[in-house]
């Protein structure tokens, strides 16, 4: 839409704008939907958010043989739908939070929101090598507690050298025959106990000094290509499974400058309240924890709550 064509724009003004349509948004729009609320959810360009890369997850409760994660995100949209929320396809631009009601312009629209509730996730760094988009979600992750099942019997790479990497390394290990830990530097940047329980463990094996080049394989990995930093040897790799741990970023860079934030997390207290009033931030966007998807959506239903709370308030 071209800049003159939004200038003539209409803004629809809203009780709850909901920015983003993962599990802690779709499960904000549920409760807020259910406050007889009505709002408004726009989707970003992920429907589902980081659960629908994931093939199926099996440790959300109430489905027993797991569930497919783009299935559980289209579980949640109707579910959110059939009490009123309306979900948008549409990605905000800018976001004005000077002023209430807040300002939102997006793609197609411009909002102005009594309300906003922030869950706009966090999108793991990508290696950005030929193959590995490709085949993700057929053998490349970004998530060992969702996945690491299905490599049960069989052996994964994993790709980093921090926290995160070696604690899902470790996990691995409960299903893989072997875990290989590829790292670009000598030595690891993750806490000595982490370090001490992977140099313990039988089934982890550690390559220094090297970095994944590319993700070779058609229905699935089948190998990766390496290559030393120091030597620049090219050798392959054979590997059933490729996990990357080289940290997410919090897809908060529009609030820059306008909410408080802890390295690109948004700052909340235990209520889901953001540093301004009426705006509130729920899963990924604030979580740099634990990053599951009931957690996001527990956050959702509790930002949600806190939402309707807040405009119950201005009202008696």
């Amino acid at each position: 839409m071209s800049e003159s064509s939004k200038a003539k724009l209409i803004p629809e003004h809203v009780k709850v704008l909901i920015l983003g349509a993962g599990p802690a948004g779709l499960s904000a729009a549920l409760y807020v939907a259910r406050a007889e609320l009505e709002p408004v959810v726009l989707t970003g360009l992920q429907l589902g958010g980081q659960v629908s890369l994931t093939n199926t997850i099996e440790n959300y409760p109430g489905f027993p043989e797991g569930v497919g994660g783009v299935e559980l995100g289209e579980l949640f949209q109707k579910q959110a739908e059939r009490f009123g929320a309306r979900v948008q396809f549409d990605s905000a631009q800018s976001v004005d939070l000077s002023t209430r009601p807040f300002k939102i312009v997006t793609d197609d629209a411009e909002y102005l929101a009594d309300t906003l509730i922030i869950s706009t996730g966090a999108s793991p760094n990508l290696l950005n090598i030929p193959g590995e988009t490709n085949l993700t979600g057929r053998g490349v992750s970004y998530c060992a507690t969702c996945d690491g099942w299905f490599f049960k019997d069989k052996k994964v790479v994993v790709v980093g050298g921090g926290d995160s990497a070696l604690e899902e390394g470790l996990f691995l290990t409960r299903y893989a025959t072997s875990v290989t830990i590829i790292h670009r530097r000598d030595g690891f940047r993750a806490g000595a106990i982490l370090q001490k329980r992977a140099q313990d463990n039988p089934k982890i094996k550690v390559i220094w000094n090297t970095a994944v080049t590319d993700v070779i394989g058609v229905e699935k990995v089948e190998s990766i290509k390496i290559k030393n930093i120091k030597t620049n040897d090219i050798d392959s790799f054979k590997t059933d499974g490729l996990f990357i741990f080289v940290g997410h970023t919090p897809n908060t860079q529009m609030f820059a400058n306008q909410l408080e934030m802890e390295n690109g997390y948004i700052k909340v207290n235990h209520r889901g309240h953001t540093s301004v009033p009426g705006v509130f931030a729920a899963g990924e966007s604030a979580d740099s924890w634990f990053k599951q998807v009931i957690t996001s959506a527990g956050m959702g239903a509790a930002a949600a709550m806190e939402a309707t709370r807040f405009l119950e308030q201005e009202t008696v």
